[in-house]
């Protein structure tokens, strides 16, 4: 999630104020413990939030009253501000690239361990895996109340129409890179009618095309893992995209566009309606996206199903979520990880779960087959959205944002590298050597990860 940098003086003498009106430590005048917490969101997701510690304060009346805001824009400058202003929140929403980590390093958040350990109702053992982001020493300072995955779309008539075999359902069979190619140039068909396989196909004039890998890193991340690589060296020293492996896997997705021709180029993508309704439009037969774009496909009327990402080497989905954390300078810590448990309760957040947008943080929301039935069986969800189940519990990997330190200064550089080589201006090689001692300056290292 990006959050802009700027906010007005006015919002921000408004959000104080609204602090100072219920600093930790408070009791109302029930004599309930006033806990406050902070959270993102547009408001689909503010009502999510909304719910659940309305049902808390109900639940815990006379114990403990949580007073929730949820800032929509400007997060990280408003948390900021708050810091600096020693009017932290007890609970706050945190996204682990930006302003997560800093705060971490300087003692700022509470482990979670500890709670999850003695906590009758909440232990590790019940959360997904890529549950939660940890600091250096190993302390756990963030618990995710929703996840979301990667995975590959397809409008089902484009692949009657053409005779293609469809995506596999469970990632132990993932198609192989040069399956995949070909299922795509089979898809992908010129204005006379002629697919790519065809020697009078024409890459100039392209009608529809197979494949769509989108051009952020959540989406070619996925296959830098899947073929061996990494976004830094396991020393944290090194910039780990120009390594042998990295390089192949991004080579490998550029030629989709400029050798293959089954895939758009940037230039391309801007003729194009993009997200679920180039699926919809017959623009795109195969899309690979982040799992939220069940939401728009659901809702679309097309005729979509999903199957699991084409791997290189291995199959990996890559795993991204922000994380509920609790302030170390709170005054009630057992409220505050009691309000931190709600918030990531899943039975909270069910509609946006039912429809496609999140994905459960518990394990038995993937495991038990009552509990997955009650918020997969939908129009958000198709049939092989099972073999997304399988991938985060068995072949998961979690976001670079988690462990690259500096994570998106680093991005700073990759982006428009990469934009080069999308465009087939210049290798991932030679793009990504350009870059190397800019990027390896900027280095901070990389953290331990669970």
């Amino acid at each position: 999630m990006k959050l802009k940098v700027l906010t007005s003086i006015v919002a921000v003498v408004f959000l104080l104020a609204a602090c100072n009106s219920n600093t930790s430590g408070d009791t109302d005048d029930s004599g309930a413990v006033r806990i406050s917490a902070t959270a993102w969101g547009d408001p689909k997701q503010q009502k999510v939030f909304e719910k659940s510690i309305e049902k808390f304060n109900k639940d815990r009346k006379g114990e403990i009253n949580v007073d929730l805001q949820v800032i929509p824009a400007d997060y990280d400058t408003k948390l900021t501000t708050m810091v600096a202003g020693n009017e932290t929140p007890d609970v706050a929403q945190m996204e682990s690239a930006t302003l997560a980590y800093p705060l971490a390093e300087e003692g700022k958040f509470l482990d979670l361990n500890t709670f999850l350990e003695k906590d009758p109702e909440l232990s590790i053992d019940d959360l997904a895996p890529q549950f939660g982001y940890y600091s250096d020493d190993g302390e756990l300072i963030g618990v995710c109340p929703e996840r979301e995955t990667f995975m590959l779309f397809y409008n089902e008539d484009m692949f009657e129409e053409a005779g293609a075999e469809l995506p596999p359902v469970n990632a132990a069979d993932a198609w192989d890179w040069n399956e995949f190619v070909e299922v795509a140039k089979k898809l992908t068909i010129d204005q006379n009618g002629n697919n790519a396989l065809s020697p009078n196909f024409n890459p100039k004039n392209i009608k529809q095309f197979g494949i769509d890998f989108g051009k952020w890193w959540g989406n070619w991340g996925n296959f830098i893992y899947s073929n061996g690589g990494d976004f830094i060296s396991d020393d944290g020293e090194k910039f780990g995209l120009t390594e042998p492996k990295a390089v192949e896997a991004l080579q490998k997705l550029a030629d989709l566009i400029n050798v293959h021709h089954v895939a758009p180029s940037p230039i391309q993508s801007k003729s194009l309606p993009g997200g679920a309704t180039s699926l919809q439009t017959k623009k795109v037969a195969m899309m690979i996206d982040g799992q939220w774009l069940n939401y728009n496909l659901g809702n679309s009327g097309v005729k979509y199903n999903v199957g699991v990402l084409p791997k290189m080497d291995k199959p990996v989905t890559m795993v991204v979520c922000g994380m509920f954390s609790i302030f170390s300078n709170t005054d009630h810590p057992e409220e505050s990880w009691d309000t931190l448990k709600a918030l990531i309760n899943p039975e909270s957040a069910f509609d946006m779960i039912n429809e496609g947008l999140w994905l459960p943080t518990l394990k038995d929301w993937y495991t038990d087959p009552d509990i997955v039935s009650r918020w997969t069986n939908n129009k958000f969800h198709p049939s092989g959205f099972s073999g997304a189940i399988d991938a985060i519990l068995n072949y998961s990997v979690p976001s670079p944002t988690g462990y690259v330190r500096n994570f998106n200064k680093i991005l700073e550089f990759v982006d428009p590298a990469l934009d080069q080589v999308w465009l087939g201006e210049k290798t991932a090689e030679d793009a990504l050597k350009e870059i190397e001692k800019d990027v390896e300056k900027v280095l901070e290292g990389r953290r331990d990860i669970k």
